[in-house]
């Protein structure tokens, strides 16, 4: 006998591998979103009504949900960053798909050439309270991250091979264009982040950094569907998303460089040996020589290679602006993005026309290193490459002859 529990465990399994949010199956059942969240936690019955609407809303039959036989799923947890409800396209569905399916090769490479691997992934989950509570723990997070990657306050540069090396699976592919980025996490495949690879080099980094601060806080959530900017874990992804890509004391070092954010007076001691006395002096910077200038804000955004809106926020929100400031550099974005162009900023243009399997090049990367050192090893035959080639829409002679000649070494 199926208790209510063990049914709520499997409406939630159902509702989440439709990428549905409990208020969007709340709406549809005309409920609380409380009622769904009852439901799903066991504490709630399901009339035979409720459970035939919810099998139609996720595509089944009632009875999937009452048969007693235990059932393997490995559908993945998704996670979507952007304020996206609804079914997926089916061609984004596919998408999906074949890279968990390339996931999946790779985690079975990486099986055979490393026994018992496991990511080199830090936990933070915790509880939030509220938006403070959210902001807050974001910044702290990352600057615990950044310690522990050792990072300082330098540039991170290759976001996706820094997220890489810690054991994930990274890829930009077509997303639709209101979904920003996802988490995909399961027993086959691991930790993967996928990001709209239409969206500017900028905005790709920052997509990066959210989905990062999900795998590390959020891998194993069960509420997998962001439900918009004020949701708490969404809000904490965005900050620690900020603070990793700019540390704070690399901003005051980026300030100082530019001989920017000193007080407007400074006063200075000189101390007299002779005389045993100290004279004060104070010393008033040049008028409007601290003032932080629209190229300032381009200079310190192509250092972190951010955007100027997210250069400016994180000035701003570290107390270096207050708001007249904030609004008169923000009025001036134009000429800030043109002096970054300038500055040969190229990641301020957008890539089109770019095919997925060009944009995905640190995933292939990682599945291909993978493939070569798994043949060097004898651990796969050259049959096996070949075919592995195929899904990695690279020419399988060109894998072979570089197999062979990493096996010759």
């Amino acid at each position: 006998m199926l208790d209510t529990m063990q049914l709520g465990l499997r409406l939630r399994s159902a509702r989440e591998r439709r990428g549905l949010s409990q208020q969007a199956v709340a709406a549809a059942l005309n409920l609380q979103r409380t009622a769904v969240t009852n439901i799903e936690s066991g504490n709630r019955a399901v009339s035979t009504l409720e459970l035939s609407r919810l099998a139609e809303l996720y595509g089944c039959k009632p009875a999937t949900f009452l048969d007693a036989a235990e059932t393997v799923d490995d559908t993945p947890v998704i996670r979507l960053r952007a304020l996206y409800q609804g079914q997926l396209p089916d061609d984004f569905t596919q998408t999906i798909d074949r890279v968990r399916e390339l996931c999946r090769e790779g985690a079975e490479l990486r099986r055979m050439l490393e026994p018992g691997f496991t990511e080199n992934l830090a936990n933070y989950a915790s509880v939030l309270r509220s938006g403070k509570d959210a902001i807050q723990q974001g910044y702290n997070i990352a600057r615990e991250e950044r310690r522990r990657l050792g990072l300082g306050n330098a540039p991170i540069g290759n976001i996706a091979g820094l997220i890489s090396s810690q054991g994930i699976w990274v890829a930009a592919y077509s997303f639709p264009d209101n979904l920003s980025g996802m988490l995909l996490n399961d027993r086959t495949t691991g930790v993967v982040i996928l990001i709209n690879g239409n969206h500017f080099p900028v905005r790709r980094t920052f997509s990066y950094a959210h989905e990062y601060g999900h795998a590390l806080c959020d891998r194993g959530d069960t509420e997998r569907v962001s439900q918009g900017g004020s949701d708490l874990v969404e809000m904490r992804a965005n900050a620690f998303a900020s603070a990793f890509l700019m540390p704070a004391g690399g901003v005051e070092d980026q300030l100082r460089r530019l001989d920017k954010g000193k007080p407007s007076r400074q006063a200075q001691i000189v101390y007299d040996v002779a005389g045993n006395t100290e004279n004060e002096v104070e010393i008033r910077p040049p008028a409007g020589s601290q003032a932080i200038t629209y190229q300032d804000v381009a200079v310190i955004a192509r250092h972190f290679g951010v955007s100027y809106e997210a250069a400016i926020w994180r000035l701003k929100n570290l107390g270096h602006l207050d708001v007249p400031e904030t609004k008169e550099l923000i009025a001036q974005r134009e000429a800030g993005k043109g002096f970054m162009n300038l500055l040969k900023f190229t990641d301020t243009f957008a890539e089109t026309g770019v095919p997925d399997e060009e944009r995905d090049q640190e995933l292939r990367s990682q599945l291909m290193w993978l493939a070569v050192e798994a043949y060097r090893r004898e651990e796969i035959s050259q049959g096996r490459l070949r075919e592995l080639a195929g899904k990695l829409m690279v020419s399988a002679t060109e894998l072979i002859k570089l197999a062979e000649a990493a096996r010759a070494n």
